[in-house]
């Protein structure tokens, strides 16, 4: 596939680097040389120096040849701009990076689709809306839906006094009676593996487990760890991540915000109208204390430096806070941040890819979620009449050893795959595979 990106800022480089890897035609549009000679430092791309919303330019990245058009400069202008652009010049699917809320309303988003943009995204809503989903299924690191909600994927790590440790995969799924699952996956020491039967959970494992949706709370107490429930959530940054999260708690939840700047700590409480506002520094522990953050069930830091956030995080941690959540944009302190304790990392570069990536796959991906601290995806697809999965059961499918397929929802039916399952046309079936077998899996359902 020949791909346009159009800013060679942080999401793009990731983007050309996690698309480089699926071996796609990729050029990098960008007006600083330096950001560019970064980019190709990380990823196999042509790069045109020059403005994304010039025609000159456009031209010279040969736009007209693009499958799929990405802009994703920082600011919304030019990325509206090049989007609808490319569109007219060729481009067969463009995508533009926004950072207005009222731009994704159903009756405004039409009118982009007649202007010739195909998708837009709002990264800091998305981020705001998995952390709202985080604290209802406060257990999980990561919580997804699928299918409508039928199915969910969970993430929780193994504490002390699981059953599960120092069982087999097989074991564990006979004595776990009454509620099904399926696990798909496990983290250990920094490397992703699909288990099989024999495999053996070991205490600290972090695990990726299907399951309908309606027995995830059931699934919880195996792991060793409890759901609590959130009442009174502290979040640190004012950024636009931090704004979105106190829009959508301030009407159920007990919310404080705190934001180092006076003028937009002022600015900020007109805005939300039921949020308490706090001018101090997260850094500073006395002050933090004084407003009451031992007392908090969840701390949410999104301030613009993963730095902050990571250090914050930990303080609340060592306080006692339950549920702590930190937005980690530099993609080398992940794991760093998950070893000392933070329960969620938020990365927007991840957000985005997640967004992105199911436009470049050759079959009809319903969703597509790449997994912060993980090396691997969750996918959905929908089974395509007489495609290779609907042939022959799934253990003889021939499907990739490092991907696995976790679950099937037929209609208003729920089940999780075994060997002896069927799938079926128009079955949404959900995928987990590591990065290699990516490119593999589409042309079982296609």
């Amino acid at each position: 596939m020949r791909i346009v990106i159009a800013g060679a800022g942080e999401v793009g480089s990731h983007l050309a680097k996690m698309l480089g890897e699926s071996a796609h035609d990729i050029t990098v549009i960008d007006d600083d040389a330096k950001l560019l000679e970064d980019v190709t430092g990380v990823a196999d791309v042509v790069t045109v120096n020059g403005d994304c919303t010039t025609f000159a330019t456009l031209k010279k990245a040969s736009v007209r040849k693009a499958d799929l058009f990405i802009a994703v400069n920082r600011e919304e202008s030019p990325n509206i701009i090049s989007a609808m652009l490319a569109k007219q010049l060729g481009a067969k699917k463009t995508i533009a990076r926004i950072d207005n809320n009222e731009y994704l309303e159903p009756t405004n988003n039409e009118v982009f689709i007649n202007m010739g943009i195909d998708y837009l995204f709002y990264p800091e809503k998305i981020a705001a809306l998995e952390v709202v989903n985080l604290l209802g299924h406060s257990s999980s690191t990561e919580y997804v839906d699928f299918s409508g909600g039928k199915l969910a994927l969970s993430v929780f790590k193994l504490e002390a006094g699981s059953p599960f440790i120092d069982h087999s995969v097989a074991e564990m799924n006979e004595q776990v009676v009454g509620v099904p699952f399926r696990t798909v996956a496990l983290e250990r020491d920094e490397q992703t593996i699909i288990p099989h039967g024999a495999d053996i959970y070991h205490q600290g494992d972090t695990l990726y487990v299907l399951t309908n949706v309606v027995d995830t709370s059931r699934l919880v107490e195996y792991s060793g760890m409890t759901d609590i429930s959130i009442e009174n959530v502290m979040i640190l940054g004012g950024s636009k991540v931090g704004v979105r999260i106190a829009l959508e708690l301030q009407d159920k939840l007990g919310v404080k915000l705190v934001e180092y700047n006076a003028e937009k700590a002022y600015r900020l409480a007109e805005i939300l109208d039921s949020t308490l506002i706090i001018n101090e520094d997260g850094r500073d522990i006395e002050a933090m204390l004084e407003e009451g953050l031992q007392s908090m069930d969840a701390f949410v830091a999104v301030t613009g430096r993963s730095e902050t956030n990571i250090l914050t995080a930990m303080i609340a941690k060592k306080m006692g806070v339950k549920k702590v959540i930190a937005e980690v944009e530099n993609l080398n302190y992940i794991n760093i941040a998950e070893s000392i304790g933070i329960d969620t990392i938020i990365n927007k570069k991840m957000v985005t890819a997640s967004n992105i990536f199911r436009f470049t796959m050759n079959t009809d991906v319903q969703a597509i979620r790449c997994l912060t601290g993980s090396q691997a995806e969750v996918l959905e697809f929908i089974v395509k009449p007489n495609s290779p999965a609907t042939k022959v059961p799934v253990s003889e499918l021939g499907f990739p050893a490092d991907a696995t397929i976790g679950g099937v929802v037929r209609a208003d039916n729920v089940f999780l795959v075994g060997g002896s399952t069927q799938i079926n046309a128009y079955d949404r079936v959900v995928v987990f595979s590591l990065p290699g077998a990516i490119g593999k899996i589409g042309k079982f359902f296609n």
